[in-house]
Order: structure tokens, then C-alpha cells, then sequence
């Protein structure tokens, strides 16, 4: 749970949409915009399990299920 968390925060210094999340398929998606993101930050992400889905949000596998 702890890198779900250190992930969240990163991904909200960079947005606080209303709705964030949503889970399809076993894949967990957040609505922030990459191209907002900076490199060390997406570094980060993608170590915690969360990487760039298509061009308009992040996603992961691993806290898309159970």
C-alpha cells in the first residue's frame, strides 16, 4: 500500500482532478495528464508500478486488481 500512496502523491503535485481513478480490466488509471509530468517523476512511477497508458493518463497493472 505504500507505494500506491508515495505514487498518488507525486501524481497529485501535478493535479487534483475530481475523480481521479478509474479501474477496468484489472488496470488502474489516473487521470493526469503525462505530458505534465516530469521525467525523475515518471522514473519514479513506473518503479512504483504505475507508467504511462495512453497520452492522456497513467496506469497500472499492478494496483489494478486484486
Amino acid at each position: 500500500m505504500d507505494d500506491l500512496i508515495k505514487a498518488l502523491q507525486i501524481l497529485r503535485k501535478y493535479g487534483n482532478p475530481h475523480n481521479p481513478t478509474m479501474c477496468d480490466h484489472d488496470i488502474m488509471y489516473v487521470d493526469i495528464d503525462p505530458d505534465l509530468v516530469s521525467e525523475e517523476d515518471k522514473d519514479i512511477l513506473n518503479d512504483l508500478g504505475f507508467h504511462v497508458g495512453d497520452s492522456t493518463s497513467f496506469e497500472s497493472y499492478r494496483f489494478g486488481s486484486a
